[in-house]
């Protein structure tokens, strides 16, 4: 079994959308063989929680104009460290990086086939992890600062 077309179209969307407001590490997994609920997951990280809500408003947005579908569920938008968008078809986790490094969702479903992204949404991978590790040093060169 694989994704059916409404997903892969769903997919493709949210992560144009997340790639417009500046997503990093944009990737799609084909889950429909593994589990039963939902047929593709889209993950999507940021260097920050205000970024996050925003990448989280604007694939509501987006798929909202284009399919007319708002998600059955959303959950972690108050701490807006991670934004899960339940669309029954396919499920949006928008990250922000260092939980995206230290949860690492792509080690579960590494097994499972890549979904195709528009090139935009492509181009972003491997930036979560650079962001992460500079936001912690930029932290750690704060405190050292204040500690002379």
């Amino acid at each position: 079994m694989t994704a059916t077309d409404r997903a892969t179209e769903l997919v493709e969307a949210a992560a144009q959308a997340a790639a417009d407001k500046l997503a990093h590490d944009i990737i799609a997994y084909d889950v429909s063989d593994v589990l039963a609920i939902t047929d593709a997951f889209l993950l999507a990280s940021a260097p920050n929680d205000r970024q996050v809500k925003s990448i989280v408003d604007g694939i509501e947005e987006r798929l909202l104009k284009t399919f007319g579908t708002k998600p059955v569920r959303r959950e972690g938008e108050r701490e807006g460290r991670w934004v899960l968008l339940d669309y029954v078809d396919i499920v949006v986790h928008v990250q922000h990086a260092e939980e995206r490094v230290f949860y690492a969702l792509e080690r579960l479903w590494k097994d499972c086939p890549a979904i195709p992204l528009p090139e935009d949404a492509a181009a972003t991978r491997g930036r979560a992890a650079e962001h992460a590790q500079q936001e912690r040093a930029a932290e750690a060169g704060v405190r050292g600062g204040e500690d002379s």
